[in-house]
């Protein structure tokens, strides 16, 4: 066993299963390092209204590092310590670059996707399953027009979310964004890209945040299956990857567990923090 004192999870493809349930298996393993005194905090691309209630709702969860890094926050305070966000002018640059391309996006504002009618009332044609779907109708706002929306807002945008419905054009486009220097690029399912501002990562997140909470690197663990999990596989002290994460992935962790659908953060918690056997 090592000293850890907070786990940070990815919630797609880790903790929640392949219906985006959190099982009752994964549930008593979060309870459990909660009541041992260790953070748990929920590590995703999403939004803090993104995290579905019966995460947030477990008592003792406080913490959550969101849209990939780029927001953490104490919700139970409900308050931002820290965030690595977009600008609003060069959102706007980055949107009126996808604007050419066969692509669906929102960017990321006070939490809520802003997203508008011919995508909301679209989403199939993107590529986007049953499961994302209802995520998406829970988790944004429409308006008539989002570039228009962003010009007017006047703030800072936490995350642009890409949705391709032709991999061509995701290959194309990202080895256009992928050229500049001044964005972070990433992607959490095959069919789409994530742009954050530089400084936007899960890694070093958990850094900073185990850091406010006056725990050091060692003491943390992450658990995660997709390419934007790389950073904190890397950064934590034990960095786990999901049996149903990509090859890349698994040579980058310290330990592979079990599938999202096999209760794997259960597992790995259960061996790695409480030294259980078989």
């Amino acid at each position: 066993m090592v000293d850890i004192k907070l786990i940070a999870i990815d919630l797609d493809g880790t903790l929640l299963d392949s219906k985006k349930r959190l099982s009752d298996v994964n549930r008593r393993a979060l309870i459990q390092c909660v009541q041992k005194g260790i953070w748990v905090v929920p590590c995703t691309g999403r939004t803090v209204h993104g995290i579905p209630e019966e995460i947030k709702g477990i008592s003792g969860i406080r913490y959550a590092i969101t849209t990939n890094g780029a927001v953490i926050e104490d919700m139970e305070e409900n308050a931002v310590i820290d965030t690595r966000m977009l600008s609003r002018e060069l959102a706007l640059e980055l949107l009126h670059l996808v604007e050419s391309y066969y692509v669906m996006y929102d960017p990321y504002i006070d939490r809520r996707g802003i997203t508008e009618p011919r995508f909301y009332e679209h989403l199939s044609e993107y590529g986007l399953s049953p499961e994302l779907q209802e995520m998406v109708f829970q988790t944004r706002d429409v308006h008539p027009n989002i570039i228009e929306f962003v010009e007017k807002n006047h703030k800072p945008v936490e995350k642009i979310n890409l949705f391709f419905p032709e991999m061509e054009e995701r290959a194309r486009l990202r080895a256009e964004l992928e050229k500049r220097e001044d964005i972070l690029v990433t992607s959490s399912i095959p069919n789409n890209l994530e742009i954050n501002a530089i400084g936007a990562t899960k890694g070093e997140a958990i850094l900073r945040l185990a850091s406010h909470l006056g725990l050091s690197g060692n003491q943390t663990m992450a658990i995660g299956d997709g390419e934007n999990d790389f950073s904190m596989i890397q950064k934590a002290g034990i960095g786990v990857a999901m049996k149903n994460g990509s090859k890349e992935l698994h040579a980058a962790a310290d330990y592979i567990t079990d599938t999202n659908d096999e209760n794997g953060v259960a597992s790995a918690i259960n061996r790695l923090v409480f030294g259980a056997k078989g």
